[in-house]
C-alpha cells in the first residue's frame, strides 16, 4: 500500500501553531502537502464597486503568507503557492500529488462557502473528500450549550449561558516536524501588481501603524499587548481620536496568524487572579467574534438583506453625502478624522466604527450596505462576519444589540456641524 498524503488547503488560517488540520494531516497521513491560493476574485470590485481587498490589506495577507511559508520550511516542510481559482487549481495538484483527502477549516459568510463548495464538487469528481474542520472560534461549536438554530440572538443571552455553561478548550500543540512529499515546483509568493494592483497605487501600500503580516508578529503584538496591560503603559491612539485603547490583534486575528483560544490562554495564564480592564475587553471582544460567526452559521445569508431598488437607482443626495463620507469631508470634525485615518491606517477602533457607521445610516440616510463594502475594501483587518454583522446591526437588525455599541458616542463636537454635508 502506498503512502497517504493529505492536503493542507490554508485560507484564513495562516499559523503552524494551534492548527487543527495541520496537526490532524500530521497524524493521519505519511505526508503532508500544505497549499495556499491567491484566487483572484478578492482582488475585483463587489456589487457596490469597492475593491474587496484594499492595498493595505493585500500586503498584509502576502506577508502573513511569507511567514508561513518559512516557518513550514522551518518544520521541514513547503508550502505551496498558486494565484487562481481553488476549485481548479486544488483538484490539479491533489491529482499531481496523488493526494488521498483535503483539509480545510469551515467558513461561514456565503463568498466563502461558495468557494469551498465548488472545491468539494470539483474534489468529488475525482472521488476525493474535502473535510471541514471548525477552528476560528474560541468556543468550539460542539461545546455551546445550545445547537446553532437556537442560539439567542441577543449577544446578552449568549455571552451569560455560554460563559456559565462552555469551556474554552486549550491550544494544540505546534508541530516538531512535517513530512511532505517532493515538491517539484512550490510557486512563487506574488507581490501586488501581479494581484492586479496599478503601478499608480503602489505608493500607498506600506502600512502606517507598522503592522507586519504573519504569526511571529502576531504572537510579538499578543505578549506586548499583555505586558503593557499588566504594567498599564498604555498608549493614546493615533491624532487623539478617543481615550480608548487598542490590542491591535484583529489583523492577525482575521488571517487566523493567530488562534482565539491562543490569545485568550494567553491573557488569562498571564493574569490569573485579575484581568484588568482592557484585557477583559478583549475577552468580550473575543466573545463578539464568535457571536458573529455563529449568527452567520445560524441565519445564512438571510442575515443581509438583498439589494432593493433603492439601492440600486442611484439617489444623487445620497450619492453626494456616501462620497463626502468615504473622503472624510462631511464637515463633521470628529466623523472626517475617523474616516481619514480609516484611509490612511486600514484601522480604527470598534468604538468608531460604530459611530461612523451609525452617522452614515442615521444622519446621512445611506443605505448600510454601502458602508460596509466600503470598510470590506479598507479595514486591514477586515473579516466578514464581524464587518457585515456589525453594520446590520447598527442599521437596526438588533435595536438591543446595535445600542450597545452606541452607548460609547463621540465627543461633543460630532454634532457640531460647520459646512456639513447634510446642509448641503
Amino acid at each position: 500500500m502506498g503512502e497517504k498524503t493529505i492536503l493542507v488547503w490554508f485560507r484564513n488560517d495562516l499559523r503552524i501553531h494551534d492548527n487543527e488540520i495541520l496537526l490532524e494531516a500530521i497524524k493521519k497521513a505519511d505526508k503532508v502537502l500544505p497549499v495556499y491560493c491567491f484566487d483572484p476574485y478578492y482582488f475585483t470590485k463587489n456589487e457596490y464597486n469597492n475593491y474587496k481587498t484594499g492595498i493595505l490589506r493585500a500586503q498584509f495577507l502576502i506577508e502573513s503568507v511569507s511567514e508561513l511559508r518559512k516557518n513550514l520550511r522551518n518544520k521541514g516542510a513547503e508550502l505551496i503557492i498558486r494565484i487562481g481559482d481553488p476549485a481548479l487549481i486544488l483538484p490539479k495538484i491533489a491529482e499531481d500529488y496523488q493526494v488521498s483527502e483535503v483539509y480545510h477549516h469551515r467558513e461561514v459568510a456565503h463568498e466563502e462557502t461558495n468557494i469551498s463548495e465548488k472545491v468539494e464538487a470539483a474534489l468529488w469528481k475525482l472521488k476525493l473528500n474535502l473535510k471541514h474542520f471548525i477552528g476560528h472560534t474560541l468556543y468550539h461549536k460542539e461545546d455551546l450549550p445550545f445547537p446553532i438554530k437556537d442560539i439567542p440572538d441577543s449577544f446578552v443571552l449568549f455571552k451569560k449561558k455560554i460563559e456559565r455553561e462552555s469551556i474554552v478548550r486549550q491550544c494544540l500543540p505546534t508541530p516538531e516536524i512535517i513530512k511532505i512529499p517532493t515538491i517539484t515546483n512550490a510557486g512563487e509568493i506574488p507581490n501586488l501588481s501581479s494581484l492586479g494592483f496599478m503601478s499608480d497605487m503602489l505608493g500607498n501600500s506600506s502600512n502606517p501603524q507598522g503592522l507586519n503580516g504573519g504569526e511571529d508578529a502576531a504572537l510579538l503584538q499578543l505578549k506586548t499587548n499583555i505586558k503593557d496591560s499588566i504594567q498599564n503603559n498604555w498608549k493614546p491612539l493615533r491624532n487623539g481620536l478617543n481615550t480608548y485603547y487598542s490590542s491591535k490583534l484583529s489583523a492577525w486575528i482575521a488571517l487566523g496568524c493567530i488562534s482565539l483560544r491562543h490569545v485568550y490562554w494567553e491573557v488569562i495564564n498571564n493574569n490569573p487572579e485579575h484581568l484588568s480592564p482592557p484585557q477583559q475587553q478583549l475577552i468580550v471582544d473575543l466573545l463578539w467574534r464568535d457571536y458573529f460567526r455563529f449568527m452567520f452559521k445560524k441565519h445564512g445569508q438571510k442575515f443581509i438583506p438583498p439589494l432593493n431598488s433603492s439601492f440600486i437607482e442611484e439617489n444623487s443626495n445620497e450619492t453626494f453625502a456616501f462620497e463626502h463620507w468615504k473622503m472624510g469631508k462631511t464637515g463633521v470634525d470628529y466623523i472626517d478624522a475617523i474616516m481619514n485615518e480609516l484611509n490612511e491606517t486600514g484601522f480604527i477602533i470598534n468604538s468608531n466604527r460604530q459611530i461612523t457607521a451609525s452617522f452614515l445610516i442615521n444622519t446621512l440616510k445611506v443605505d448600510w450596505r454601502k458602508g460596509a463594502a466600503y470598510f470590506e475594501e479598507k479595514l486591514i483587518d477586515y473579516s466578514p462576519a464581524s464587518n457585515w454583522g456589525n453594520w446590520a446591526f447598527i442599521a437596526g437588525y438588533n435595536n438591543a444589540i446595535a445600542s450597545k455599541y452606541l452607548i460609547a458616542t463621540a465627543p461633543s463636537k460630532v454634532t457640531e456641524n460647520k459646512t456639513s454635508v447634510i446642509n448641503n
